[in-house]
């Protein structure tokens, strides 16, 4: 019961930064286009402040800011370029950029809109879904749920955020595994090699953008070993782990609500009050990198798309993919009001004298087992996993 308890604790704690953060990210995404000179050799537009390191002009670095920590590097991608961006590019459409994820995904959807300006050509369009997760298939399933949304039009760079809700454990093929055990393991990676597949299916190349430092100590443990979990996942699949953990902490690599402003060296605050979610200056700080690979990508389907190919055009900001919540089952009348299956209308005609008793809502039926990839899709390393007894530890 405790261990319940907790986790409800934890989940409710989860949520309650999340309408809040994302107010704050929408409205500051929507009324600003901040672009971030990230690509190595890049001149700074005026007005712009390159960050510590990057190359002047003159070829001569920017001083560090006094106090100012690593920020994320500036990395080419390297990957085979997908022709359907190049395609899109000789044809004059504008570069989707699809962020799925739960609400660590809304944060970072408003930091790439932010940086991934539409004068550039970028349409950076929000897929991600609060409380969400691939634990969470019995609620929904989100793979087919996202390939009905990109049916009409698939997109060209997939960003992807998950792990903050899967904190628990997984139902699958009739059991439940618990959290980071080597069944529980074997059962996400199918769902999410079967998810990333699908999405290059459609085209895109992807990333997943890890999660940060954590305020408690105990739920920063497990977010340690989640992010282990994928990145090594990730590298079996060729996908890119995008690291934010070293980004946001201290110089003594302790979690900090205030971070220094790396143009000032001032304190800026980084985090929501919740200590899980970021502020909207802390979800930039941590995706400047990714923002800059993806600049990097685009850069090299423009090269092979050639001088033929029309100027980036000028879209206008991408409408917000707000699916509709998924449904919960009727909770049933607490059994303590004997009138709670009643109307208020009704009830002053009961007498007090009336030991009636409320009808009981219908059981729900089990919900059929969940379906992951085929486990030939896993990596040869995790195939045996799947069919090992779960040891109920990690």
């Amino acid at each position: 019961m405790r261990a319940l308890l907790f986790l409800f604790d934890r989940t409710a704690v989860l949520f309650l930064g999340v309408a809040a953060g994302v107010a704050i990210g929408y409205a500051f995404g929507v009324r600003q286009q901040v672009e971030v000179p990230v690509e190595i050799g890049a001149t700074p537009e005026p007005g712009m402040v390159a960050p510590a390191g990057a190359p002047l002009p003159d070829g001569k670095p920017v001083p560090p800011v006094p106090g100012a920590l690593p920020e994320p590097p500036a990395v080419a991608e390297n990957r085979p370029i997908q022709p359907g961006i190049v395609n899109a590019i000789a044809a004059g459409r504008p570069i989707r950029v699809g962020v799925f994820g739960d609400s660590f995904g809304d944060g970072i959807w408003s930091a790439l809109y932010n940086q991934l300006s539409r004068k550039a050509g970028y349409q950076v369009i929000k897929y991600s879904q609060q409380a969400t997760g691939f634990t969470r298939y019995r609620t929904l399933n989100l793979e087919e749920h996202d390939r009905g949304r990109l049916a009409k039009a698939p997109v060209d760079v997939a960003v992807i955020s998950f792990g903050a809700n899967d904190m628990m454990g997984v139902a699958d093929g009739g059991h439940v595994y618990a959290l980071l055990t080597p069944n529980w393991k074997a059962a996400i990676a199918r769902r999410v090699t079967s998810y990333v597949q699908m999405l290059r299916d459609q085209g895109a190349i992807v990333y997943w953008v890890g999660l940060p430092k954590m305020r408690e100590t105990a739920y920063d443990a497990d977010v340690v070993r989640m992010n282990a979990f994928y990145r090594d996942l990730m590298g079996r699949l060729g996908v890119a782990f995008i690291e934010t953990a070293p980004y946001s902490v201290d110089a003594d690599g302790r979690y900090a609500a205030y971070l220094p402003d790396p143009a000032t060296g001032k304190p800026m605050l980084m985090r929501a009050n919740d200590g899980i979610h970021m502020s909207m200056n802390g979800y930039i700080r941590i995706t400047r990198g990714l923002a800059g690979r993806i600049k990097s990508y685009v850069g090299q389907a423009r090269g092979q798309a050639g001088e033929a190919a029309p100027p980036p055009p000028v879209v206008a900001p991408a409408p917000l993919v707000v699916p509709p919540p998924a449904k919960s089952a009727p909770r049933p009348p607490r059994l303590e009001d004997p009138l709670a299956n009643e109307s208020d209308a009704a009830k002053p005609a009961r007498s007090a004298t009336d030991t009636a008793k409320p009808a009981k809502a219908a059981p729900e039926p089990p919900p059929p087992p969940a379906k992951g990839a085929p486990v030939d899709l896993l990596p040869p390393e995790m195939r045996d996993d799947a069919a090992k007894p779960d040891s109920g530890t990690p």
